[in-house]
């Protein structure tokens, strides 16, 4: 398989893991008010579903998952866009796409902060730094 199909499949994959994370919010967020007899109206806002709803893991990771997977998003159609797409690169994109696994299923299951920031913090290192060494090797030929 070559490059460009890897960068694109890990996108793929972190496309999957939000979908994953969704379903996961749209299952415990339905059960979680049924069981507490919370009709939809009462929960419009975010401020109302913050005080009558407390599981609310899935719905944060889900927050999560468009904020820093967005600068990964961006350098996978940079990437793209220039023809470059070194094997570094690649497997960087793969160790992030592993990370943000790590991160939601940490999240949206047992919640631990101790154990769930470092990994945040690791895969916000290796989107930062496969910016950064993008950057600096992305051929004058590619720009």
């Amino acid at each position: 398989m070559n490059n460009t199909l890897l960068l694109l499949a890990s996108c793929l994959a972190m496309v999957l893991l939000t979908f994953a994370v969704g379903a996961r919010l749209l299952f415990v967020r339905t059960n979680e008010m049924r069981e507490k007899r919370v009709h939809p109206q009462s929960a419009s806002t975010s401020l109302q579903m913050a005080s009558r709803l407390q599981n609310v893991q899935a719905a944060d990771n889900f927050k999560n998952l468009f904020e820093v997977p967005v600068l990964f998003y961006a350098l996978v159609a940079v990437a793209l866009a220039a023809s470059y797409t070194p094997g570094w690169l690649i497997a960087g994109a793969w160790l992030f796409v592993a990370l943000r696994v790590a991160h939601s299923c940490i999240h949206c299951t047992y919640n631990k902060v101790m154990h769930r920031f470092p990994v945040f913090l690791l895969g916000f290192v290796v989107v930062v730094a496969l910016w950064v060494a993008f950057f600096f090797t992305l051929p004058k030929s590619a720009v």
